[in-house]
C-alpha cells in the first residue's frame, strides 16, 4: 500500500521538534496534515499550490526573533480544494487551536478580528484563500496564524492603527498591491499585519520615505547592509520579487521586507555563507540557524533544500532581524513528473 505524504511530513516535523527541543506538533495538527497531504509523495498535483509552487505546500522558517522555535506554514487541504474551502479550513483549525490552547477570551478576539475575512461573501474572487501557520517551543503551541488572501476592497476594514500604516505606505510607495492579512494568536496577545506585493523594480533606498514617516529612518542602513551582503551587492530588486508587511506592534510600527529568492536572477551561489557572515556577530542566532537547518536535513542528504525567502524585520525596539524560509528537499516535486502531468 502506498503511503500518503502526510506520514513523511509528520515524521519530519517530529524529528525537527526533537532536534530543536520543542514540543512535537504532530499530535496537535495530525488531522490537518492527513487532509492536506493525502496523496503519495512525489505526486505532481502537489506542485500547483500558491505557497511553495513546485513542491508540496509545507514551508518551515527560521527567525532570529524566535531562534529556538519550530515554525512552519501549510496551504490547507489537497490540490483539488477551492479557495473558500481552504479559507474555511484554516479558520476552523485556528479556532480549534486558539480555544484549546489559549482560551475563550483569545478566541473571542480572533473571531472579532477575522470576521471580515472569513465570511462566505468575500470568497468569490479569491485565488488560494488562506494559508495556516504554527510555531512551537518546549512548552507546546506558541502561536497559531491564518494568512487570509485580501482583496483591495477589504483594506478599509483593517483596524485603525494598521489602516493608518497602510495609508502611509500606499502614499509613499504607490506600487503596493494587497496580498494577504495575517492574524496571529499567541499565549499572551494577538496581532494583525498586512502584506503587500511591490509591483515594479525596487531600489532599497526607495524605502527611505516610508521609514521616515514611521520614525524608522535609522533602520535603513541596517536593512541595506543585510540585503547588500547576502544578495552579493545587489541594491535593486526585480519586479514582483518583494513583499512588504506592516504591523502596529507593542513598540510602534513594524516593517518586514521579504525577498522572493527565486525571482533574483543572479543570487550568489554562496548565499548561505554570506548569510552566516551577516550573523557572525550574533553567534547564538547563527548556531540556532545551523541547528534548524540540520533539523530539516534528511538522513540521506547533506542539505535541507532550497531557501525560498529572505526577510528582514525592523521596529523601534532594536536593529533589523533576519528570517529565512525553506523548501525542504524531500518534498520537492521532480520536474519530469510535473512535465509528464502537463503533457497528459
Amino acid at each position: 500500500m502506498i503511503k500518503p505524504l502526510s506520514v513523511s511530513v509528520a515524521q519530519r516535523l517530529s524529528k525537527a521538534a526533537h532536534w530543536l527541543n520543542t514540543a512535537d506538533p504532530t499530535p496537535v495538527i495530525r488531522p490537518l496534515l492527513e487532509k492536506t497531504f493525502a496523496l503519495p509523495a512525489g505526486d505532481p498535483r502537489y506542485a500547483s499550490n500558491s505557497l511553495t509552487p513546485g513542491a508540496a505546500p509545507l514551508e518551515p522558517s527560521f527567525s532570529e526573533m524566535e531562534p529556538r522555535m519550530l515554525r512552519f506554514t501549510v496551504e490547507p487541504l489537497g490540490p483539488t480544494a477551492g479557495p473558500i474551502d481552504r479559507r474555511d479550513e484554516a479558520t476552523h483549525e485556528m479556532r480549534r487551536l486558539v480555544k484549546e490552547f489559549f482560551g475563550r477570551e483569545a478566541l473571542h478576539w480572533f473571531d472579532e478580528t477575522s470576521e471580515d475575512w472569513r465570511e462566505s461573501g468575500t470568497g468569490t474572487r479569491l485565488h488560494y484563500g488562506a494559508f495556516f501557520g504554527n510555531s512551537y517551543d518546549k512548552d507546546g503551541l506558541a502561536s497559531a496564524k491564518v494568512f487570509y488572501e485580501t482583496l483591495p476592497s477589504q483594506i478599509a476594514r483593517l483596524p485603525h492603527h494598521l489602516a493608518r500604516l497602510v495609508e502611509i505606505a500606499k502614499f509613499t510607495m504607490p506600487n503596493l498591491a494587497p496580498l494577504f492579512t495575517s492574524i496571529t494568536c499567541r499565549r499572551e496577545h494577538g496581532g494583525q499585519r498586512m502584506t503587500f506585493l511591490h509591483r515594479g523594480a525596487l531600489r532599497l533606498a526607495d524605502l527611505g520615505p516610508l521609514l521616515d514617516q514611521l520614525d524608522l529612518s535609522n533602520q535603513l542602513a541596517g536593512i541595506m547592509q543585510t540585503f547588500g551582503l547576502v544578495l552579493g551587492g545587489r541594491f535593486e530588486l526585480p519586479d514582483k520579487s518583494v513583499l512588504i508587511a506592516l504591523e502596529h506592534g507593542h513598540h510602534g510600527p513594524e516593517v518586514e521586507l521579504y525577498v522572493l529568492l527565486g525571482m533574483i536572477p543572479d543570487l550568489p551561489t554562496n548565499f548561505l555563507d554570506l548569510l552566516a557572515m551577516g550573523l557572525s556577530e550574533r553567534p547564538r542566532e547563527l548556531n540556532a540557524m545551523l541547528r534548524w537547518m540540520a533539523a530539516f536535513t534528511p538522513e540521506s542528504s547533506d542539505w535541507p533544500g532550497n531557501f525560498s525567502v529572505l526577510s528582514v524585520k525592523t521596529s523601534r525596539s532594536g536593529p533589523p532581524r533576519v528570517s529565512v524560509y525553506l523548501r525542504p528537499v524531500e518534498f520537492e516535486i521532480s520536474r519530469d513528473a510535473i512535465e509528464d502531468r502537463t503533457a497528459a
